[in-house]
């Protein structure tokens, strides 16, 4: 057959009567609404189990005649009015961000991920990082910032998972139809798709922007996949992490400069770019390309002004899981970039890439780009801000370690899109409108103590049966798929017991989540699942990434084990999970178990998804569980401790687990009075309740955010435009002249104005100091006590005081300064005296590199 010649569009025709549903569908506030999703259910709930969730294509597929008969049935109709209703008033009510700050413009803060998790029709994301992106959009919703989203459209998403007979992984990959998705292509006045051009190696790539409506939040996706493209620069947006190194590159291009031209394109101007890890790292080029463009600044200029307005926050705690490109490859796309657009040095391009000062640069390190390019830097909890302290002191030279300016912010989930219907309804009966509303609102959550422990408990348990039944309904459809047996079948419906203590362990197969550690020593395993009195259950699921061979191995282990006789009902691996899956699991399990190596897990999220749900957890001290536990919320496996001896590491921390479910959690579970409840369990619940839930959401998280970050770095931007970047320009003079001269700073002389012996508690110990500053001022640095314990060692806590500039001596460059420490406590202290840049735009002395120790 001959190619199409042209192309049309056929869309549901809606009885006049249920035309807001066209609006309902097209924004995503209906996937954390659960009178918006039994509103599709009730339209047709086997199409919408068929559809994967998807309204949009449920429309598409929904039989006129039962369009009809809905148009007709009156309490369908003020269910839809109710469920549009509340949409609106969603959208039009003053939000805490109005009601609060309010600053000047719109649309102002950009969030840039290669992955979205948003819902699980919207196949865009492969893991937490996603669904971690799409929780930080609705809540950035939720709270009304002036934020958008900016990510890629890929074609066939991540890959869809099944498992053959001896439980080896295959991947599936699924086409996407936009068309046929709660998405829109963004237009021109006269409806032709908007379009922008960028400059690739010898041709130009033509960029379409997908529009998906989260809440308030528009998210904007890039998609390469058009006419005038040649079929090699079609498939660039094509899969999620797919193709070689030149395709990853390709993507990165497309989401940072694409991204920041898309915004322009469509006349939003983003003050503040978040980059949620590395991928969109080039949108920092592209940003110092426009002012340079449009504002006649210097590369240093544009440079210095934009790292106050880029946000950077790393989700890796090891150096493999960063994108690194090698120089040909760069110099291939970027060549002609830096020259012409940047017009500046190979030297000084290659330099952007790395944090490393003194080494020769051999290749392009993203997260190095991002951070030498934002003022703003953090990791994902607070072990994993250290852990990245560490993993990056080489780039900070001479700065103590607990100095180093990378700061953190634990992550969070969004509460409502991850709580089960029937918890929700408790929830609001008991806590009310302000659990909705904030549940980082750690009063809303008080009320906890209010829900009778009946109710509580029979919640949880209708959610447990749920997911047994849906645990059973997915074992049949994966049996009938693989061509099983009718025996097969008949067991399939027979697996796990609703009312059995049920673990659930759901995440991607990366070796370093020690899938199979609960599986160590399966004699024991058996016996703690198969006691008849205190019956144990597991249920897990998780996909390994298609290249990664050891965590295919870990998925067969696990299905042979979940084959064994005497595990057959009590170990149930569910195929390609997903967010529905997902849900399901978390918002039935009893326990979540994470085991990890510490510290390898930056923040884990799926944990914090079964708090509200009423789940506890049981999980290695690790990212966010690391500063959340105590023994009244969970429990833990080990203590913080790290191993050299891997295999020693594993023999005995699944020993531990063991022990902690024979020896705790079985008695508590099982420990039931007259009544049949176990008290001191639910006891349990809703401490884990009151006290984690209200602090790991990511209302909180995407409140720090904009506090610590967003705000801040909107006014530093907003300083810096000020009268054609005067400030900006100025800013930029200062810091040249402050780093020329800083080889002739230094310490002349330092002398303890009174010798007394030892010291008391409570007197205070002055000391005296003559520096040379050559040309500078005492207003462009400040001079620093720095002391603490002798005997604390690096990672000690230490503190400074600010010494204060006393006299200058007459016609010359040196200036005495004066300070006094406070003696606090007892002991041997150490201290020494410091040099640091001082100007009111710094977001911390350290940025600039420049430190002189006495």
């Amino acid at each position: 057959m001959g190619e199409y010649i042209g192309r049309f569009n056929v869309i549901p025709s809606l009885p006049e009567k249920l035309e807001p549903i066209r609006e309902i569908v097209y924004n995503l506030y209906w996937s954390w609404n659960h009178d918006a999703i039994e509103l599709f259910r009730r339209m047709d709930r086997k199409l919408w189990e068929e559809t994967h969730h998807n309204p949009v294509l449920m429309l598409g597929k929904i039989s006129q005649e039962r369009l009809n008969e809905v148009a007709l049935d009156d309490s369908f109709i003020s269910h839809m009015n109710r469920v549009y209703v509340q949409l609106n008033v969603y959208m039009e009510e003053k939000s805490w961000y109005q009601k609060n700050f309010n600053l000047s413009g719109d649309k102002f803060i950009a969030y840039f991920s290669a992955e979205f998790g948003l819902t699980e029709c919207l196949q865009v994301y492969s893991g937490g990082l996603g669904v971690l992106a799409g929780d930080h959009l609705k809540s950035a919703s939720d709270l009304g910032l002036p934020l958008v989203g900016v990510g890629l459209c890929y074609k066939e998403g991540y890959f869809q998972q099944y498992l053959t007979n001896d439980g080896w992984q295959q991947e599936r990959y699924e086409i996407t139809d936009f068309y046929n998705q709660p998405m829109t292509l963004v237009t021109n006045f006269d409806n032709t798709p908007l379009k922008i051009e960028m400059d690739f190696p010898g041709r130009k790539v033509i960029v379409q922007i997908w529009k998906i409506q989260v809440g308030r939040v528009p998210l904007f996706l890039l998609d390469t996949n058009v006419p005038e493209n040649s079929e090699e620069d079609k498939i660039i947006t094509r899969s999620l992490y797919g193709g070689n190194t030149e395709t990853r590159i390709q993507q990165e291009i497309v989401l940072g400069v694409g991204g920041i031209r898309a915004l322009h394109a469509m006349n939003i101007i983003p003050l503040v770019c978040h980059m949620n890890e590395g991928h969109s790292a080039f949108l920092s080029l592209e940003r110092i390309g426009i002012l340079i463009k449009k504002h006649n600044l210097t590369f240093e200029e544009a440079k210095d002004i934009n790292f106050y307005s880029n946000v950077f926050t790393t989700h890796t705690p090891v150096p493999a899981g960063i994108d690194i490109f090698p120089n040909d490859l760069i110099e291939k796309y970027f060549g002609t970039y830096y020259r012409n657009e940047l017009k500046i040095t190979d030297k000084v391009f290659y330099s952007l890439g790395t944090i490393l000062k003194d080494k020769p640069v051999t290749n392009y390190n993203m997260a190095h780009l991002a951070m030498n390019m934002a003022g703003f830097v953090n990791g994902v909890s607070k072990l994993h801000g250290k852990v990245s302290r560490k993993m990056w002191m080489s780039g900070f030279v001479d700065i103590p370690f607990d100095e180093i300016p990378i700061d953190y912010i634990t992550n969070g989930v969004h509460t409502r899109s991850h709580l089960s219907k029937d918890m929700q309804e408790l929830l609001y009966r008991y806590l009310g409108e302000k659990f909705m509303q904030n549940p980082a609102d750690p009063d809303a959550w008080k009320q906890i103590d209010e829900i009778p422990d009946e109710e509580l408990w029979r919640t949880h348990e209708r959610r447990r049966e749920r997911l047994v039944a849906f645990a059973r309904s997915r074992l049949t459809k994966q049996i009938v798929e693989r061509g099983g047996s009718a025996s097969e079948l008949a067991f399939a419906k027979e697996v796990l017991d609703v009312q059995a203590l049920t673990i659930g362990f759901a995440r991607r197969f990366a070796t370093y989540k020690r899938a199979t550690l609960i599986a160590r020593d399966i004699e024991r395993l058996a016996s703690i699942l198969g006691n008849p009195d205190y019956p144990v259950q597991i249920i897990v699921a998780g996909k390994a990434h298609p290249k990664d061979d050891e965590g295919k191995k870990l998925i067969q282990e696990l299905i042979a084990i979940s084959k064994e006789p005497h595990l057959r009902k009590k170990i149930v691996f569910i195929e390609n999970y997903d967010m529905n899956i997902a849900r399901y699991m978390v918002e039935g399990c009893d326990v979540w178990l994470n085991n990890p190596r510490r510290p390898l897990e930056a923040s884990g999220t799926s944990g914090m998804k079964i708090i509200a749900n009423g789940g506890l957890n049981l999980s290695v001290l690790d990212g966010w569980w690391d500063e959340a536990y105590t023994p009244e919320v969970g429990w833990t496996i080990g203590n913080r401790e790290e191993y050299d001896n891997l295999d020693y590491q594993d023999e005995v921390e699944s020993r531990l687990i063991y022990e902690r479910i024979e020896k705790e959690i079985v008695p508590l579970f099982y420990g039931r009075g007259e009544d049949k409840l176990p008290r001191g369990w639910i006891a349990m619940m809703k401490n884990s309740m009151k006290k984690l839930g209200p602090v790991y959401n990511s209302h909180r998280m995407v409140d720090q955010y904009a506090r610590k970050f967003y705000f801040e770095s909107f006014s530093k931007r907003m300083s810096l435009m000020e009268n054609n970047w005067k400030k900006g320009k100025e800013f930029s003079v200062w810091k040249n002249h402050l780093i020329q001269n800083w080889d002739n700073v230094k310490f002349l002389s330092i002398s303890e104005e009174e010798k007394n012996g030892d010291l008391k508690v409570g007197l205070k110990y002055p000391i005296l100091a003559e520096v040379e500053l050559g040309d500078l001022t005492p207003d462009d640095v400040e001079v620093q006590l720095y002391y603490g314990k002798v005997d604390a060692g690096a990672e000690g806590s230490k503190s400074f005081v600010t010494m204060s500039h006393v006299v200058k001596k007459v016609k010359s460059s040196k200036y005495i300064y004066r300070g006094e420490i406070e003696c606090r406590d007892t002991g041997q202290f150490g201290f020494t005296l410091r040099i640091l840049p001082k100007h009111p735009m710094l977001i911390n002395p350290f940025e600039l590199d420049l430190i002189k120790w006495a």
